[in-house]
C-alpha cells in the first residue's frame, strides 16, 4: 500500500510539476522568453513595488530613457498604489507576479487564478484603469493547470537572461559584466526591485541599481532600443494613464534557464 502511494505521488509530481517545467522552461512551449527584433531588448523587474527601491529605479530608468515592464505582487500594489500609478504614468508596463510570492507548484490551479492572478489584476486595474494581461509566475514555475488553462487568458513571460541580482554576492561590477556580456538582440532581462522575498538578500537591490546604472551607460552605445514586453512581442496593451513613450537605446542578450 505504501509503495503504491509513493508511486502515485511520484507520478503526480511528474505530471503536475515536472512536465510543465520541461515544456515551458526547457522547450519554451506556451511561454515567451525572448523577442525577435534585432534592435530591441526588454528589462523586466519582479517582486515590487518597493517604497525604498522602486522610486530610485524609476528615476534611473527615466534618466536613461528606458521603458520597462514591472511584474508586481498584488499585495504590494494594494499597499503602495502611488507607486503603481507612477509606474504606469511614466510609460512602463505592469504585469502580474501573483498576489504573494508563492510557488504555483504548491497551490491548486483554481486558487492560483482566483486568489493570486485575478485578485492582483483587479487591484492593478482599479488603480490604473487597465487590466494586466501579462503574467510571470514566481520562480518561473507553472503547474499543469496553469499551462493548460491560465495561459488562455494571460501571456506568460519568462526570461532569456537572469543575472542573479537577488544575491548579495552579485556585486554591482559583476552585474554590469553579466549584462554587457550576455545581452543579445531580443533579450528579456529579469531583475528585482525588492529584496524581501524568500531567498533574496534585503540589500541586494542597492547593488542591482548601481550595476544597472553602470551597465546602461555602456549598453546604450550598442544601439539597442529599450522596450516594454508588449512592444517586444508585438502585443498591444495601452493604459489611459500612459504618456507617449520615448524609447531609449541599449545593450545585448542571452538564453539562461534559471529560476526567478
Amino acid at each position: 500500500m505504501l509503495t503504491m502511494l509513493f508511486t502515485l505521488s511520484l507520478e503526480f509530481i511528474a505530471v503536475y510539476m515536472i512536465l510543465p517545467y520541461i515544456l515551458t522552461r526547457i522547450c519554451g512551449i506556451g511561454v515567451f522568453s525572448r523577442g525577435k527584433s534585432a534592435g530591441q531588448i526588454a528589462f523586466t523587474f519582479d517582486d515590487g513595488p518597493d517604497p525604498r527601491y522602486t522610486p530610485e529605479l524609476l528615476d534611473l530608468l527615466n534618466e536613461y530613457g528606458v521603458k520597462a515592464t514591472f511584474f508586481v505582487l498584488g499585495s504590494k500594489a494594494e499597499k503602495y498604489p502611488e507607486l503603481i500609478r507612477r509606474i504606469c504614468q511614466e510609460g512602463h508596463q505592469i504585469g502580474i507576479h501573483n498576489y504573494v510570492h508563492k510557488a504555483n507548484w504548491i497551490m491548486s490551479p483554481s486558487k492560483i487564478r482566483r486568489e493570486q492572478v485575478e485578485r492582483s489584476a483587479d487591484t492593478v486595474e482599479q488603480i490604473t484603469g487597465i487590466r494586466p494581461t501579462f503574467y510571470r509566475p514566481p520562480w518561473g514555475l507553472l503547474n499543469l493547470g496553469d499551462f493548460l488553462f491560465l495561459r488562455r487568458s494571460y501571456r506568460i513571460v519568462l526570461w532569456s537572461l537572469m543575472a542573479g541580482d537577488w544575491k548579495q554576492s552579485t556585486s554591482a561590477d559583476k552585474l554590469k559584466h553579466i549584462l554587457l556580456k550576455k545581452i543579445r538582440p531580443g533579450t528579456i532581462i529579469v531583475l528585482h526591485d525588492s529584496g524581501d522575498t524568500f531567498g533574496a538578500d534585503e540589500h541586494a537591490p542597492e547593488q542591482m541599481l548601481q550595476g544597472l546604472r553602470d551597465g546602461l551607460k555602456e549598453i546604450r552605445q550598442k544601439g539597442y532600443e529599450y522596450v516594454r514586453i508588449d512592444e517586444l512581442l508585438g502585443k498591444d496593451e495601452k493604459s489611459p494613464m500612459e504618456k507617449p513613450q520615448n524609447s531609449g537605446q541599449a545593450g545585448t542578450s542571452s538564453h539562461e534557464k534559471v529560476i526567478t
